[in-house]
C-alpha cells in the first residue's frame, strides 16, 4: 500500500477544535491537568478537549517538534496556552523534574493523565529480551513513576488529586501483543490497589481501556490487520480519539467524583465479541 492509497488514520487539529462535545464550555475552568504523550493520537485529542473546556494543560513527549506543533495549533485554533516538556517517562529523574515543573508552574495539579505508551505487534514466542523490556519499561514502569510521583506530591501538600491511565482491552488477552497486555494489566491492578490505599489521601485512581481506535499509531500495523479493525466488535466500526478523550473528561470532571478503582472500557463491545490480531490472523484461527 503506497502513501497515496493508505488511509488517513486519526483526527486533524481542526477536527479536535470543532468536534461536538457533550461537555459544557468552561466545565474545567481552573483545572490543572498533566497529559503524558499528548502530541499525537489519543493524547493530543485529550489535550485539545481539556483545553477547550478551560483546563490548564501540561504535556510531554520525546519529540520536541511534535510538542511545538501541538502547542502552536492549540494557540491558533483554541487560543489556549499549552505547556510542554521534552522528556521520557522511563527515566524516574525526568519524571520528577516534569512533576516539579508542573506543580510549580500551575500551583498544583488536579488530574494526571497517563497516556504515553507504545508497543509493536509480534508473536510472543519471538520477542527479544530488549523488545520485551522496552515495552514493560514504558507502559508499566514509566506509568508507575508518574502515578507514585504525583501521589507523593499530593500527600506532601495535603491535597487530593485524580489519576487516569490509558491502558488497553486486556480482559481476554491480546494475541500478538502479550508484552503490552502484561504491562497494561499491571497498570490496571496497580490502579485498583492504590485506589484503596490512597483513598484516605483524597486521591482517586481510574483507567480508560480503548479497543480498536483509529489513530496515527495504526500506520505501524500491516494492511491485512488494519482492514479487519472495523469488524472486531459488534458495532462493526472503529472508535476515534475523541471517544477516549471524552471518557477521560468524564472521569476527571465532577461527573467522576464518586468513581475510583474503575476501568472505563471504550471498545464498541469488543470485550464481548471479536479480537484484533494486530499482525494479521494466523491460518489456524481463520474461521469462516
Amino acid at each position: 500500500m503506497t502513501s497515496d492509497t493508505a488511509p488517513r488514520w486519526g483526527m486533524t487539529p481542526e477536527d479536535m477544535a470543532t468536534r461536538t462535545t457533550v461537555f459544557a464550555p468552561g466545565l474545567l475552568a481552573g483545572y490543572r491537568v498533566l497529559v503524558t504523550g499528548g502530541s499525537q493520537g489519543m493524547g493530543k485529542a485529550m489535550v485539545f478537549l481539556l483545553a477547550r473546556l478551560g483546563a490548564k494543560v501540561m504535556t510531554c513527549g520525546r519529540t520536541e517538534a511534535k510538542l511545538v506543533q501541538t502547542q502552536a495549533e492549540a494557540k491558533e485554533l483554541l487560543d489556549a496556552d499549552i505547556s510542554y516538556r521534552v522528556m521520557s517517562i522511563r527515566d524516574p529523574e525526568q519524571v520528577d523534574n516534569l512533576l516539579d515543573d508542573t506543580f510549580e508552574e500551575f500551583g498544583g495539579l488536579d488530574t494526571l493523565v497517563n497516556n504515553a505508551g507504545g508497543q509493536f505487534p509480534q508473536d510472543a514466542i519471538d520477542f527479544s529480551r530488549k523488545g520485551w523490556n522496552a515495552v514493560i519499561d514504558l507502559n508499566l514502569n514509566g506509568t508507575w513513576w508518574m502515578m507514585q510521583g504525583a501521589a507523593q506530591r499530593w500527600r506532601d501538600r495535603g491535597e487530593g488529586g485524580h489519576i487516569v491511565s490509558n491502558v488497553a482491552h486486556v480482559e481476554r488477552g491480546m494475541p500478538q501483543a502479550a508484552h503490552t497486555c502484561a504491562a497494561r494489566a499491571g497498570v490496571i491492578y496497580l490502579s485498583r490497589t492504590v485506589a484503596t490505599e490512597w483513598a484516605p489521601l483524597g486521591i482517586r485512581v481510574n483507567c480508560v481501556a480503548p479497543g480498536a481506535i483509529a489513530t496515527e499509531g495504526l500506520s505501524q500495523y500491516p494492511p491485512e490487520a488494519t482492514k479487519r479493525f472495523n469488524n472486531v466488535n459488534p458495532m462493526r466500526r472503529m472508535g476515534d480519539a475523541w471517544d477516549v478523550a471524552e471518557g477521560v473528561v468524564y472521569l476527571s470532571a465532577p461527573s467522576g467524583g464518586f468513581i475510583t478503582g474503575e476501568v472505563l472500557t471504550i471498545d464498541g463491545g469488543m470485550r464481548m465479541w471479536g479480537t484484533v490480531w494486530p499482525a494479521g490472523v494466523p491460518p489456524h484461527f481463520q474461521v469462516y
